[in-house]
């Protein structure tokens, strides 16, 4: 029998979050680096999918602050979830909230708040999970000299005044813009009720600059306002299903991250499936051994029997067959138990589930934290979705892309979030990618280029809306064809259109455009040519001097009139309605 853990405060479990390039890798990185070079304290443990900084660890990078502050470390460390995708960890739920317990919002200082920074937010406002705010990248503020060495306020007050009056300017900024989303925040220097203000730190993930003030202000929020949530109960596990994957000589391994309890070889768990929830046995659980020990690439975990939240493990289990990751796994004793959490899991499972028959995007993803955060970015976007599961891309999935595509050709695609397809040359649209932000973005950005070359081909068999003047002075002939030099004033001339003028009278039609003899197809705003018409008399039908317009039919105005048309062409063809109706009542209705 294992000995009793004795400890009364688990780990917090902390998710960095950002938009894409405010270096939310680079500040894992340097938090790490940090952690290594504290070798006195005997560096970090790398769990799986998460780093555990101990308490002697922070104590020594935080020292001077810690004394100043008069601010004793009770919690035994902080688990920072660093698996890849570590945005969608947030998102995954554990009882109605979030496996996370605090988030570092990372925020490129140069830049601002940005797309993917607002949808973080969002996930965490959601979610009730409270944030600080890393403001990164100080090291490029202009004038910027670093100081590493020194705490951060001695750091700021060596900047001469015009760099720490940008530096300000760039932290009210963010505030303004925290604001907007429904945040009160300030540098953390200057806040004054840590509850209700979110912290600004500034910090640099190139030289160390501000790291000990942000883990200094995490202990501090965590210790005084979470203690309550981080009390360790020493009991059957549960935790969160991170990753599903194949390991070389050991076979499928779920990757956990243990949120609170104990869990231990032999225990029987309840987790979930694509099509609900099972139970099985724990097998065995792994831990990464240290970078030092590892003497073979493959040899690279070792064994234990039992391991405390908060921790991140891999674990064998004796049937692993279509558990999905982002699932919750709690540890039952007995057959009530199973029951109870087997029901909790199916109702979680049920409300993440899309299948609908609507006209919509297939959504592949590979957890349930993804599905349900990336279901949500959609539903913003107000982009529907037809179904939405996890695993790769299948014929089926393909098939019924297609079926959409009769319905809407912009809507029959799929998104594949770190997924692949098992299907060769589909004939549907497949978007892939590893960045949720970026994956929608890509779907967007192709919508729109779609939609734009459909009103090309579209416009381009139509008369598109024109005005332009004849010229004083370049009458070439009078008739038979009449030819004389025009300049388009607004919109697009082209050949075998009819012209109006200004009273509304059809006066003909163009026959050819000349510029400098040759033939052209098109004339945009500005451009000057020579036109025909034949069955025009320049100086009876057509004067010089005079504006004309184009004449597309009555149902090419309407067609036109529901086209995204440039807001000035539009206004023409408003113009040409306007004119038209002088002699034909309903047109372009």
């Amino acid at each position: 029998m294992e000995p009793a853990i004795k400890k009364n405060l688990r780990e917090p479990i902390v998710v960095v979050l950002g938009h894409v390039d405010a270096g939310k890798t680079s500040l894992l990185d340097k938090l790490r680096g940090t952690a290594v070079q504290a070798k006195e304290a005997g560096g970090i443990t790398q769990h799986i999918g998460a780093s555990l900084f101990p308490s002697d660890v922070l104590i020594e990078i935080s020292r001077e602050l810690l004394e100043r502050f008069k601010i004793k470390v009770e919690i035994p460390g902080i688990l920072f979830i660093d698996t890849p995708g570590h945005e969608a960890f947030a998102n995954l739920r554990y009882r109605g909230g979030s496996a996370a317990d605090i988030a570092i919002v990372v925020i490129d200082i140069t830049k601002g708040v940005e797309p993917q920074t607002i949808e973080s937010i969002n996930i965490l406002k959601e979610k009730k999970v409270p944030f600080l705010v890393a403001l990164n990248k100080i090291d490029l503020i202009a004038g910027w000299r670093s100081h590493p060495e020194l705490t951060f306020d001695k750091n700021l007050s060596m900047q001469d005044k015009a760099t720490q009056k940008l530096l300000d300017e760039r932290i009210y900024t963010v505030v303004g813009q925290l604001s907007n989303l429904g945040f009160e925040s300030d540098a953390f220097y200057r806040v004054t009720n840590f509850m209700r203000q979110v912290s600004l730190v500034p910090v640099s993930a190139v030289t160390g600059e501000g790291i000990p003030e942000l883990l200094t202000v995490l202990l501090g929020l965590v210790q005084n306002f979470m203690k309550g949530k981080l009390s360790f109960k020493e009991g059957p596990g549960y935790g969160i299903i991170i990753e599903v994957k194949e390991e070389e000589g050991m076979g499928t391994v779920l990757n956990i991250i243990l949120i609170n309890g104990i869990l231990s070889v032999n225990d029987r768990v309840v987790t979930g499936t694509n099509t609900g929830a099972k139970s099985t046995k724990i097998k065995g659980i792994y831990l990464p051994k240290p970078l030092d020990e590892m003497r073979d690439p493959r040899d690279k975990f070792k064994f234990v029997k039992t391991v405390a939240a908060s921790a991140g493990v891999s674990v064998m289990v004796s049937d692993p067959d279509d558990i999905v990751a982002g699932a919750p796994i709690y540890v039952v004793t007995n057959d009530e138990e199973e029951k109870r959490y087997s029901k909790m899991i199916e109702e979680e499972l049920k409300s993440l589930t899309i299948k609908t028959d609507q006209v919509g995007i297939i959504l592949k993803v590979d957890t349930l934290g993804s599905l349900e955060a990336l279901s949500y970015l959609l539903k913003n976007a107000n982009i529907p979705i037809r179904y939405a599961e996890i695993g790769p891309v299948t014929k089926k999935d393909v098939l019924e892309a297609q079926l959409v595509m009769q319905n809407n050709k912009y809507l029959g695609v799929i998104l594949a979030f770190n997924q692949k397809s098992l299907v060769e040359n589909p004939p549907v649209k497949i978007f892939f990618g590893n960045v949720m932000y970026n994956l929608i973005q890509d779907y967007l950005n192709y919508v729109k280029e779609e939609k734009e070359k459909d009103l090309r081909l579209k416009t381009e068999k139509l008369t598109y809306p024109a005005k332009f003047q004849v010229l004083k002075g370049y009458v070439f002939r009078r008739s038979n064809p009449a030819i004389f030099g025009i300049r388009v004033i607004a919109g697009i001339l082209k050949p075998k259109v009819r012209v109006m003028n200004s009273k509304g009278e059809e006066v003909g039609s163009i026959e050819q455009i000349q510029v400098q003899g040759e033939s052209v197809q098109k004339l945009e705003k500005g451009e000057e040519a020579a036109i025909s018409m034949k069955n025009v008399t320049v100086g009876r039908q057509i004067k010089e001097d005079e504006i004309l317009y184009t004449l597309p039919s009555a149902e090419e105005a309407k067609v036109l009139k529901d086209t995204n048309l440039p807001e000035e062409d539009l206004q023409v063809l408003k113009e040409i309605i306007e004119i038209r109706r002088k002699v034909e009542y309903l047109y372009g209705y």
